[in-house]
């Protein structure tokens, strides 16, 4: 075994304890076949008000630069499916929300995952990145052999499904690289029959500006009306894309205790959220991504499906 390949095993069993699902790593450089795709989304205005994918564009396209002398991309998936959903007369979370806000908890591990590098391999630098910076984490996921990106344009593996988060570490230390996986989304179209909005436009293209989880979660103003009647209750975010995904059926409980949710959120039922108050929203979503949209946003959204 060579240096490159001891290391990249070292890093792969350490990600492993530290609890994420798998761990892939590919060689850092730019993304062309990504670049006419992102290039061709943004023309059409397919991110609608989410300005911030605009910005950055060359860097979420080359990690050289994001972290200087930048030679690999550890991807790291790590699960968030529950042992338990929702009560079924309430209006729905999206299941990646009902625990700890993810940033905090994954942003953790790899802090740690580069602090085992640096004091096992030595001087390693390298930057930690969970979707809140501008890194392209489902293509780097697919290069390194996580899994494909599937028809609702969301990474799934084989073994696991796709209910799972994308983080990476991106370092200047030269390790051995995977190689990308097959398609096996095959002639299914469960994915793009089911979604409310017809978000999924056509087989691995979604209008973002169309989806649910950007009308309840991104967009600051009223939802347009011409979309009444068509969220199945959704009040953050939307999973049926996912819940539909024949690959889904091998999803497996997580194990992160910080993921596990309040009890209220899968005991509430309509006319409870209905009457949610500023005092209990802080303390059903404390450290929770749902508070990204806040009191008023939910009440909004909730307004929205029951009127």
């Amino acid at each position: 075994m060579n240096t490159k390949e001891k290391y990249s095993q070292l890093i792969k069993s350490e990600a492993l304890r530290l609890g994420f699902l798998s761990c892939g790593i590919s060689k850092a450089g730019f993304l062309e076949e990504e670049a006419p795709r992102l290039e061709n989304w943004l023309n059409k205005n397919m991110h609608g008000q989410m300005s911030y994918m605009e910005n950055h564009f060359d860097k979420r396209l080359d990690p050289t630069l994001l972290v200087d002398g930048a030679k690999s991309v550890i991807s790291l998936l790590l699960s968030y499916y529950p042992s338990e959903i929702q009560n079924e007369d309430s209006y729905k979370i999206s299941k990646y929300a009902y625990g700890q806000d993810y940033h905090f908890v994954i942003k953790d591990k790899l802090k740690d995952l580069l602090r085992f590098i640096q004091t096992e391999i030595g001087e390693v630098q390298g930057r930690v990145f969970v979707d809140s910076a501008p890194v392209l984490d489902k293509a780097w996921a697919a290069k390194s052999g996580l899994g494909w990106i599937g028809k609702n344009s969301n990474l799934i593996t084989k073994q696991v499904g796709s209910f799972y988060f994308i983080a990476e570490l991106i370092i200047d230390l030269e390790l051995e690289y995977d190689y990308a996986t097959t398609d096996h989304c095959g002639s299914c179209t469960a994915c793009l029959d089911a979604c409310p909005t017809q978000a999924i436009v056509s087989p691995y293209v979604v209008d973002g500006s169309k989806c649910i989880s950007y009308f309840t979660i991104e967009l600051k103003e009223q939802i347009p009306y011409e979309m009444k009647g068509k969220f199945d209750d959704w009040m953050f975010g939307c999973d049926v894309c996912q819940d539909v995904c024949p690959w889904n059926r091998f999803s497996k409980p997580h194990q992160e205790p910080l993921f596990n949710p309040n009890s209220e959120i899968l005991s509430y039922s309509k006319k409870d959220w209905e009457e949610i108050t500023e005092e209990v929203f802080k303390a059903v979503f404390k450290n929770s991504a749902v508070k990204r949209t806040k009191l008023e946003g939910l009440k909004r959204n909730i307004s929205f499906l029951k009127d």
